[in-house]
């Protein structure tokens, strides 16, 4: 089996055909075949057939697939790695919602990489359904923000912080100081972050415990623009207890009195098992779980420029 094999083939349980393979990988459809063939050969299995469908894929063939992406991941992994011990620089790739890009990983990502000279951390803000992919084809070492459901079973699971998600409006606002019914936030303008846009996490379950109807639903660019926008008493949002506790204590925000107005969570750092993850993953893992870096996400002032250089960049808006 050589990687060309593998990524060919790869690209054809990932599109679901051997045309927009070729169309990917920018090859002619017979190659793409060509390199299926060599496998199917070399296996002694079909991997695949036609079916009315699309492609019906074998149970080896679906194994295939699994081992494929891991070995291609792995190969990517110790291009980079020789590289980069070359150079004498480390980098460790961080996929995270963005609700934990916002608000958590400035200062973790400050500290952590404040205690190595040689690391530079990457940032990258993605659904958490992208998580395993990322994880299972190297593209990423960790993966931080609510648990996936299912399919994690390869995967190493450590939870580190717990968050509680609250609604808050501006002090001038009519909810503000009452005991709401939870039938009157229905029909509020919803303020939300991105990360609201998600199936998971504490926040979606909270906005769906109300049932908000999808037209009192705006979803901005960053939560920190939700928030400002609650400030000013242009709706209800959901936040993090943590970060809108100063604003709340300075009457910028009103913390709503309504019964289910809170909702908890837990963020959880995901990689591979031990065996198979770059050491610098496993460095944050040990650390992640640290008093100290809790503190960081709690209270850091954000990452230094020369070390922090994301690859999704968050707005913060004022």
């Amino acid at each position: 089996m050589t990687p060309t094999q593998l990524r060919a083939f790869v690209a054809v349980v990932r599109l679901g055909s051997v045309k927009a393979a070729a169309a990917e990988l920018e090859v002619t459809e017979a190659a793409v075949s060509g390199h299926v063939a060599q496998l199917r050969r070399e296996l002694d299995d079909r991997l695949f057939v036609r079916a009315s469908s699309g492609l019906a894929f074998t149970p080896g063939g679906l194994r295939l697939a699994s081992r494929a992406t891991e070995m291609l991941g792995l190969a990517d992994l110790t291009v980079r790695e020789v590289s980069q011990a070359g150079q004498g620089q480390r980098m460790l790739r961080l996929a995270v919602t963005s609700l934990f890009a916002e608000y958590a990983a400035p200062g973790l990502i400050e500290l952590f990489a404040g205690r190595a000279a040689d690391l530079e951390v990457e940032l990258s803000a993605v659904p958490v359904s992208q998580f395993t992919g990322l994880l299972a084809s190297r593209a990423a070492d960790v993966a931080i923000g609510p648990r996936p459901r299912g399919g994690v079973e390869d995967l190493t699971a450590t939870p580190f912080l717990k968050y509680q998600v609250v609604l808050v409006t501006g002090a001038g606002h009519p909810l503000a100081g009452v005991r709401a019914r939870p039938e009157a936030l229905r029909e509020q303008t919803w303020l939300l972050g991105p990360t609201a846009a998600e199936n998971q996490g504490a926040m979606r379950r909270l906005l769906g415990s109300f049932r908000v109807p999808e037209a009192n639903q705006r979803i901005f660019q960053s939560h920190a623009a939700a928030l400002e926008e609650a400030t000013r008493g242009h709706g209800v949002a959901p936040a993090v207890a943590f970060v809108v506790a100063d604003d709340v204590a300075k009457g910028r925000l009103a913390r709503l009195d309504v019964r289910g107005g809170q909702a908890d969570g837990t963020w959880t750092a995901l990689s591979l098992p031990p065996h198979s993850r770059a050491g610098a993953a496993s460095e944050l893992l040990r650390f992640i779980t640290s008093p100290r870096a809790t503190q960081a996400m709690l209270h850091g002032s954000g990452a230094d420029v020369r070390r922090f250089k994301p690859s999704v960049h968050v707005t913060l808006w004022s």
